[in-house]
């Protein structure tokens, strides 16, 4: 059975960006796996999980989701970067997901903006 919000773009494209996260985390320090390896899984994961739960609710509600979700964007961001200068992760692959990133805030954005119409 499929749900409404797993025909949204942005939702695919996050569970995407959550396989990126668990597959680049699996290489960290193990000393890291309730620090920094558990945050930005979690945080990788509230993205989809925002969008998912928001479509069940009204617009309004949704739109909160939805920003939620960009929050955990942002929070993905900072993790990557500390990431990087802890050299957990090459630059190429900092630039990659950082674009990801990108890409899902535009479409969290797009979405958000489809809802207050």
């Amino acid at each position: 059975m499929a749900f409404s919000f797993e025909n949204l773009d942005v939702y695919n494209k996050a569970i995407d960006f959550v396989s990126s996260i668990y597959s680049l985390t699996k290489a960290f320090p193990p000393e890291e796996m309730f620090g920094l390896t558990s945050q930005i899984r979690r945080a990788a994961v509230s993205i989809p999980s925002n969008v998912s739960e928001g479509s069940t609710r009204s617009k309004k509600d949704f739109s909160r989701f939805i920003d939620m979700a960009r929050g955990s964007v942002f929070e993905c961001v900072t993790l990557l970067q500390v990431s990087f200068k802890q050299g957990y992760i090459s630059q190429k692959k900092f630039a990659d997901l950082g674009n990801e990133l990108t890409d899902l805030s535009k479409m969290l954005s797009g979405l958000k903006r489809s809802l207050n119409r």
